[in-house]
């Protein structure tokens, strides 16, 4: 039998492999002899074809990162080395991508690596925001706290972001029932119609022969239609991805009724959490700026952070310049922020900003729901009357003329 083995070496170098032995037992016995301290050790099984496949595709979520940084947080502040948690993470971590940089990340820091560089390498799983915090902790003195910090601040940011994608299950679930009722009706109902009238002198009505009209059209050239929207979501999506797409969309966004009002509180609540984490964690007010702008997901809101960080760098505050912006910085965000200049404690009023909006973000989803649920009811319930009355009336019609 084959088991996979993570160990270190009696000069504390992590070491990772496969082995064949007759029984774990045998494998440890097996390790032991060449003077390897085992830290993890598990049966390597035959994994199917079609398995090894989707591997290819495996993905680090966000939850993973999560899971990851308080692991870490909770055996770093209890005492454990850093290299070791990483280690002893590794062994219980299930995606082999994500398993395999873990032990690159103990071995570099085994070899004297700071942590902040070595996860500097893998920008895919840790973001600049990340690597900062760590830095600041090492650079302070205090990077047990730092990683709480850090663990907390993405518990909050996953937790708002599946609260957001799981508001938008419901309509997703009815808008695809809407489609699915509308293809049905018109590919396959709508068709059998057409040859039930062609056998009477019935003259339809005018939803009937719109009916009619729109199922010719999608059966003659679904195709063409296919191409048409297919290639409309890829160009808006290829578009919006460029720089000016993305200024256009992010500024449109901003202005649109109601959206515009939710998204403001979104980036507001997503600034001032990374902002307060980072100050927190012992960066400089102008490096803080530069990394929160970077990372605050719309390209207004960075343009004015970055401005903010350059004009304190000249000894101004930061409540002077988002006040020049009242349309993105809500007064109750400038109010906050110049008590927390006054106070000294800007870190703290922040996360009570970036507290209060989430509740707001919480309210409002929660609203949404409750108030799509029934619209969208009703648009599936009207759409499937209009075309059950293209259908009814002129079936009614003919029944009526046949007495």
């Amino acid at each position: 039998m084959k088991f996979h083995y993570w160990a270190r070496t009696k000069e504390g170098r992590v070491q990772s492999g496969t082995i064949e032995a007759s029984s774990k037992e045998a494998a440890l016995d097996i390790l032991k002899s060449h003077k390897l301290y085992v830290t993890g050790l598990e049966k390597a099984e035959a994994v199917p074809i079609w398995r090894k496949e989707i591997k290819l595709f495996e993905k680090v979520s966000a939850q993973d990162l999560v899971m990851f940084s308080r692991q870490l947080s909770v055996m770093f502040t209890s005492g454990v080395s850093l290299s070791e948690s990483l280690t002893a993470i590794a062994g219980q971590t299930k995606k082999t991508k994500f398993k395999e940089k873990i032990l690159k990340l103990a071995e570099a820091v085994e070899g004297g690596t700071t942590f902040s560089k070595a996860i500097s390498r893998f920008p895919k799983f840790f973001s600049n925001f990340y690597v900062s915090v760590v830095k600041s902790g090492e650079v302070s003195g205090t990077l047990g706290k730092s990683l709480t910090y850090l663990a907390d601040h993405l518990e909050r940011d996953y937790n708002l972001r599946a609260k957001l994608k799981g508001a938008m299950i419901y309509p997703s679930l009815v808008i695809v029932a809407i489609i699915g009722v509308f293809v049905l009706m018109t590919v396959f109902i709508i068709p059998q119609l057409i040859t039930v009238l062609e056998g009477s002198e019935v003259e339809p009505p005018a939803i009937t022969m719109a009916a009619i009209a729109l199922s010719n059209l999608i059966r003659s050239w679904w195709w063409l239609i296919l191409i048409l929207i297919v290639g409309a979501i890829f160009g808006l999506w290829w578009y919006f991805r460029t720089e000016e797409g993305k200024k256009i969309f992010d500024q449109t966004s901003l202005r649109i009724p109601w959206v515009g009002v939710f998204l403001q509180k979104l980036y507001l609540t997503r600034f001032a959490e990374n902002l307060s984490t980072l100050i927190t964690g012992g960066l400089p007010i102008g490096q803080s700026l530069e990394v929160s702008g970077k990372i605050v997901g719309n390209d207004v809101y960075q343009r004015i952070i970055f401005e903010a960080r350059d004009r304190v760098t000249r000894g101004e505050s930061i409540t002077a310049v988002f006040s020049e912006y009242p349309k993105i910085f809500t007064p109750l965000f400038c109010q906050m922020s110049l008590v927390g200049e006054k106070t000294g404690h800007i870190d703290k009023t922040l996360m009570t900003v970036a507290n209060f909006y989430q509740e707001e973000i919480n309210r409002v989803t929660d609203n949404l729901v409750n108030i799509l649920e029934p619209i969208l009811i009703l648009v599936l319930g009207g759409m499937v009357g209009l075309l059950m009355a293209a259908v009814v009336i002129p079936l009614y019609q003919i029944s009526a003329g046949a007495m």
